[in-house]
């Protein structure tokens, strides 16, 4: 039975997304308040791409709803035994879900077990006793958020959240959001107020009584496997991430941009037998460039293997939208997809929708990248400095490689790896007003060092620089050892950037997948010996035997990367305007807040070749500015958006 239209109170590109309420009046008004179509408890179902409105409500025994589940692009599968219920939403249907159940009647328990059997990347919510567990995937890549106070909401979509509860936006949150790259923890800090986001490996458990706790779910594997048997276990997981998202589906397409990465997902999907595959790239302006001869290479053998259901399209270079392309423009719902956070890949929106479009006009019905390849597989000199208490040359001589190719002082560099000192002392002054040094500076420590963009207003690099020393007091790193700390911090960050693909491609209608983000890719890729998984004369060693016997052997010799540095800086010059429009006088939402100067910026974007462009990146700022103009809320001064 479907109930009255109630008001919106989501965002209106939120399709995706599902509410679990505590069993109280208030959680019953509150279901009241979205639009539901009711389905039988502990059923599955899959609405159709436009049913905007087909709500899931699986109760509590006491028939108070107990989660609300809003899915056209992912697949919920549940099971109920007794008062006891469970929840997966992911990719594919899950089967037995009923036994795992059988199996125990203790949360924890359960979640081990289905954190073992399940592929690909799932949301997993259950039900045993008077405890409601929650929780993600470790990678980041689908997370949990929470209301503050007794009887919390929890949402995989804080904008939702925040939009049931009224929250304002935190502007000490958005002026962290101006920086290029954002450590843990301070990366967890969600934009709206009272609002927790809850750590990845850790899953939230809601009791009966209204209390809260957090559950350890996941640990970081040891790296000590061997190469073979590394690479072997990482094979059978990246088999099983891919088939999980192509499963059923008849027709996917793959970004084959001729990288390693991509060319890799392309062959795994070929074998997971879609009947349909398109293989989609994008070629570069730049004469040099090598993607597009590596991917007609790779679409050449894929199709000697296998003719039939293969097409590949290329889309000149001259055809694709620069950098900074729209970037002024506002998109009606649910294209505008304002997202839960601002996210510096905003500025490449143009580019993406432009790829991910051409992927639903072929009838795609998944679309497969290969983002999370360089997080995982292209170890940074900081991961190999852990090697230095048990091998030291082996560290040594993987740094060195790098020192040489960077151009770092061997003093310098010998220092930076002795003395790495703590997380919360880095953290206290991992930002600076003054002009960090040049990429001659080695870099071997927790995370990068930033320095404060010039365009930042006084209140702005306040606010920033009061928020690390606040963390740095008593933050934990991810891991005691600053590499593996900085693998696991990565990997959350670009995980977390590409839930504006996924954002992007809910607009289209088509499930964007990023197959590498599954856990069990990530606990197989973490597993390996640092000494097997980080070897200066090989590019992505660990990956490369990892498909060896999926992706042709002319396609694993390639040691090269390509750059897309020509279309950022013509983007710069091309959409000048755009940007300088970003920060007109009454328009600017940053401006309104107090976060950045409005005459530095115009200054910047009216000159696309400042030196100032190679020493700090636009692309949060821009970001954040057109994440404020798609939200709803005023931004004439800053006490607007605060309680």
């Amino acid at each position: 039975m479907k109930m009255p239209p109630a008001r919106p109170v989501q965002p209106p590109h939120a399709r995706d997304c599902f509410v679990v309420l505590p069993d109280t009046p208030e959680g019953q008004a509150t279901a009241g308040r979205l639009t539901a179509s009711v389905t039988a408890p502990g059923g599955s179902h899959a609405p159709s791409a436009d049913d905007d409105v087909a709500w899931q409500v699986f109760p509590y025994p006491s028939g108070r709803p107990w989660v609300i589940v809003r899915s056209r692009l992912r697949r919920v599968s549940g099971a109920v035994r007794g008062a006891d219920a469970v929840l997966v939403i992911g990719p594919a249907p899950v089967e037995g879900l009923a036994e795992e159940l059988r199996a125990g009647r203790d949360g924890a328990g359960l979640h081990h077990r289905l954190a073992r059997r399940l592929p690909g990347v799932h949301h997993v919510i259950s039900r045993t006793g008077d405890e409601t567990w929650v929780r993600g995937t470790a990678s980041g890549l689908r997370r949990i958020h929470a209301t503050d106070g007794p009887f919390p909401l929890v949402s995989d979509r804080p904008a939702v959240l925040a939009h049931l509860t009224g929250a304002g936006l935190d502007d000490t949150a958005l002026a962290l959001r101006l920086l290029d790259f954002l450590p843990h923890p301070l990366s967890a800090r969600p934009v709206w107020r009272g609002l927790t986001e809850i750590d990845p490996a850790h899953a939230l458990v809601l009791r009966a009584d209204g209390t809260r706790a957090t559950r350890r779910w996941w640990h970081a594997p040891e790296a000590e496997l061997p190469m073979a048997e590394g690479a072997a276990r990482l094979g059978d997981a990246l088999d099983r991430s891919v088939r999980a998202h192509v499963s059923g589906r008849a027709r996917v397409s793959c970004e084959l941009s001729g990288g390693f990465d991509s060319t890799s997902l392309a062959f795994l999907t070929r074998r997971a037998g879609p009947a349909h595959l398109s293989l989609l790239t994008v070629a570069s302006r730049e004469s040099h460039a090598e993607d597009e001869t590596w991917a007609l290479r790779a679409a050449e053998l894929a199709r000697a293997e296998r003719p039939d259901g293969l097409s590949h399209e290329i889309v000149p270079g001259d055809e694709v939208p620069l950098f900074y392309a729209g970037v002024s423009e506002q998109l009606p719902a649910p294209a505008a997809l304002m997202g839960d956070e601002p996210l510096p890949v905003a500025p490449a929106r143009a580019r993406a929708r432009m790829l991910l479009g051409l992927a639903a006009a072929r009838g795609s019905e998944c679309h497969i990248t290969g983002y999370g390849g360089d997080e995982l597989f292209m170890a940074l000199p900081t991961v190999a400095g852990d090697l230095l208490p048990r091998h030291p040359l082996a560290a040594w001589n993987r740094i060195g490689a790098v020192r040489h190719q960077l151009g770092w002082p061997l003093a310098a560099t010998a220092r930076a790896l002795i003395g790495r000192g703590s997380f919360r002392a880095w953290l206290a002054d991992a930002v600076t007003d003054d002009v960090l040094p040049t990429s001659r500076t080695p870099q071997l420590t927790w995370s990068v060092r930033q320095s404060l963009p010039p365009w930042l207003t006084d209140d702005a690099r306040d606010l920033v620089r009061d928020a690390f020393r606040t963390a740095a007091a008593d933050a934990e790193p991810l891991a005691p050892r600053p590499g593996r700390h900085l693998d696991l911090d990565t990997l959350r960050t670009g995980a977390r950037h590409f839930q504006a693909m996924e954002d992007y491609g809910l607009g289209l209608g088509l499930p964007v997948a990023a197959p590498l983000y599954a856990d069990h890719v990530v606990e197989a890729t973490l597993a390996v010996r640092l000494t097997d998984r980080i070897d200066p004369a090989r590019y992505k060693p660990l990956l490369a035997e990892a498909v060896r016997e999926v992706v042709p052997a002319p396609l694993l010799d390639r040691t090269t990367k390509d750059h897309m540095n020509s279309d950022t800086v013509q983007g710069l010059v091309r959409h000048a305007d755009e940007l300088r429009r970003l920060w007109e006088p009454g328009a600017s939402r940053l401006v309104g807040l107090g976060l950045v100067d409005p005459a530095r910026l115009d200054a910047l974007a009216a000159d696309p070749y400042s030196p100032l462009h190679t020493r700090y990146s636009i692309d949060s700022t821009v970001a954040c500015e057109m994440w404020l103009r798609a939200t709803a809320i005023p931004s004439a001064h800053r006490e607007a958006l605060t309680p």
